[in-house]
């Protein structure tokens, strides 16, 4: 069955996106083993601070006040976030929000960050590709570019974090946490909404 929203994107079931989630949660791990073989990349260190902690609740609450005005200022963007939000969340039960901030804050971070800030470097320009990468993971239809600029930006601020701290547990943190609290917050609009 078609999105009516977007005929380009059908509409999966609940069990369609939790095994994509799982599946690319997999795949992206899978790549990032291979690359640090093969490359010999080292993984940016994980260390479980308190300053960890509250860096990453600072950078998720950032990221998520940052998203929300974006949403209610830029039109194309809030058409975009709401095409993509209501294929991946609609379907899912309350308790699947929770793999959704899991799998993808820890796979997407394993590569993006952990991985691909070593391999490019561990500079700006690398914080900038992995960035760009991020966003395209994103995309999925022509009409989702908005939504892909906005995962690039978050890519990138999740990236810098994680340059100038050394420390990948905190844009793992904060992915994890922005989706949650996103996935949350969507689904409690929509349901309002249909009462």
């Amino acid at each position: 069955m078609a999105n009516p929203n977007n005929p380009e994107i059908e509409s999966l079931s609940r069990t369609q996106i939790l095994v994509v989630m799982g599946v690319t949660a997999v795949v992206l791990l899978v790549v990032t083993k291979i690359w640090q073989k093969l490359g010999s990349v080292e993984l940016l260190p994980l260390n479980f601070t308190t300053d960890a902690l509250v860096w990453g609740v600072s950078t998720a609450i950032g990221i998520s006040i940052a998203s929300s005005i974006i949403y209610r200022l830029w039109p194309a963007y809030r058409r975009s976030a709401d095409i993509y939000l209501e294929l991946v969340i609609k379907p899912l039960v309350w308790p699947d929000l929770i793999w959704l901030g899991l799998l993808p804050g820890l796979s997407e971070e394993l590569l993006f960050r952990g991985l691909m800030l070593p391999a490019f470097g561990l500079n700006i320009t690398a914080v900038i590709i992995s960035s760009l990468f991020f966003g395209v993971l994103h995309l999925s239809g022509s009409e989702q570019w908005p939504y892909v600029v906005w995962a690039t930006v978050v890519g990138f601020s999740l990236g810098y974090i994680a340059l100038i701290t050394g420390n990948l547990l905190i844009p793992i943190i904060a992915h994890i946490i922005t989706n949650l609290v996103s996935s949350f917050l969507w689904k409690m609009g929509n349901l309002k909404a249909s009462e």
